[in-house]
């Protein structure tokens, strides 16, 4: 028998000693019926919200669709009234919201049958069968699947979602439907589809959730870049690939080690530029040169219509544009660190994640000597002095040296010392540096170059 923790316990007997009825509903139950950890916690109730905010000193209510919000130890939980809805003009809100007067009417409503489940610590409240669908492992709409999706088209891609989340099979009517409603999606708000997208990404299945996305017609309408990349062969003479982009894309995302779902989208999108820079010789080779440039403006626009944060739009950037990075054990320290300030330090490990899942996708092994020489390299040259930053004197020293105010000479000295440590020329000490100062001052600053690399 399952068991709902202390805290929730204690919300329902709180509104049933009241006199009301209580339950906790949607994906708290489901996950507690599957024996999934859950973290969210939501309730309904016949009780109306001004006699929800009475019982719960501590709630708070700003809403028109009956929800109050809980305050409970670092967290919000919150309790809806009973309501019945009709009308989705803009496919998303109810157009009409009324108090509902039973939980099954409540139920009614609700999008999947794993999620129309209410329990109120004692009994199952399960009108819909949706135990059965958890036990067959089966993603279904309550009722009938057009309304709900016209009701609300996000739970087009929520179906999918939580099918990846749960590693559950979508029922083949829901299937059809979603097919049917595909656009539908064009209506939802850019926001509202990164969000579910990411959820999406982030979950253990996600590679076969892009993968139902796709055949169901609703990937078009998210990523319609994407499309062409299932036509795009790569299997030719001297190349290793044995599948298409696109299929070869979905496969690196599946080994993909990185749960961070900026990382997965990236490896998913890192070969995006491919079908435009596709090139087949007489001798049927096939190249995809500076694929990885043309793919990162791709990623860019992407990252523009999905309305991903600077941040998050600089990272996906970044990952898609240097993915394409050498791993030859004869590189040389300077040619590191070049690459690792192109991607970032921070990124470093997420860009490793990416070439991974890279190279199983497409059938090679997971690692090899050079590509495990080079991580190694990359934790060496990291230990050295990186930036200008990284010295053991400052501009300050410079300027007290020199006898200067701060200006550009400041700069082109420091600059200047980098040069001599990063090569291997002088010791990052500051004794050293202090007296490789005072040579340069007995040369004239103006008459030296800082090297390039």
């Amino acid at each position: 028998m399952i068991k709902l923790p202390q805290q929730s316990q204690n919300i329902i007997k709180t509104l049933q000693k009241a006199g009301f009825e209580a339950y906790t509903v949607g994906g708290s139950v489901r996950d507690l019926l599957i024996g999934k950890s859950t973290s969210r916690w939501d309730f309904t109730t016949n009780a109306k919200p001004e006699e929800i905010l009475k019982l719960f000193p501590d709630s708070f209510y700003d809403n028109q669709f009956g929800t109050v919000g809980i305050k409970v130890t670092d967290d919000v939980y919150e309790i809806t009234t009973y309501r019945s809805e009709k009308g989705y003009t803009d496919h998303r809100h109810p157009d009409k919201i009324t108090w509902g007067s039973s939980i099954e009417e409540d139920l009614s409503r609700r999008d999947f049958t794993i999620n129309a489940i209410a329990f109120d610590g004692k009994n199952l409240i399960d009108p819909y069968d949706g135990q059965r669908d958890i036990k067959k492992q089966l993603i279904k709409t309550v009722g009938d699947a057009d309304s709900r999706f016209n009701e609300d088209a996000l739970r087009l891609m929520r179906a999918i979602r939580i099918a990846s989340e749960l590693g559950f099979a979508i029922d083949e009517q829901t299937s059809l439907a979603i097919k049917k409603n595909a656009q539908g999606l064009s209506k939802i708000s850019a926001e509202r589809i990164r969000d579910e997208l990411f959820k999406l990404l982030a979950s253990p299945h996600a590679a076969d959730g892009i993968l139902v996305l796709k055949n169901t017609g609703l990937l078009k309408h998210i990523i319609p870049e994407f499309g062409i990349a299932f036509d795009t062969p790569q299997k030719s003479p001297k190349r290793h690939h044995i599948y298409d982009v696109g299929t070869h894309s979905i496969m690196a995302l599946k080994h993909c080690s990185s749960t961070d779902p900026v990382v997965r989208l990236a490896t998913l999108l890192h070969d995006i530029g491919k079908p435009k820079t596709f090139k087949k010789d007489e001798t049927k080779l096939i190249t995809f040169y500076n694929h990885e440039v043309v793919g990162a403006r791709i990623t860019k626009t992407i990252a523009e219509r999905l309305r991903l944060s600077r941040k998050d739009a600089e990272k996906l950037f970044i990952l898609v544009r240097w993915h394409q990075f050498t791993v030859d054990e004869r590189q040389t320290d300077s040619a590191l660190r070049r690459f690792i300030r192109r991607v970032g330090k921070e990124n470093l490990n997420d860009m490793l994640a990416l070439r991974i899942g890279d190279r199983l996708g497409g059938g090679a092994r997971e690692t090899s000597w050079r590509l495990e020489l080079f991580k190694k390299r990359l934790i060496e040259v990291q230990k050295q002095p990186f930036t200008v930053s990284d010295l053991k004197i400052s501009g300050h020293d410079v300027m007290k040296a020199f006898g200067i105010k701060p200006g550009p000479t400041v700069g082109k000295v420091l600059n200047l010392l980098f040069a001599d440590v990063e090569a291997g020329k002088l010791l990052n000490k500051k004794e050293n540096l202090l007296k490789r100062i005072e040579e340069l001052k007995l040369v004239g600053v103006s008459s030296l170059t800082v090297p390039k690399e």
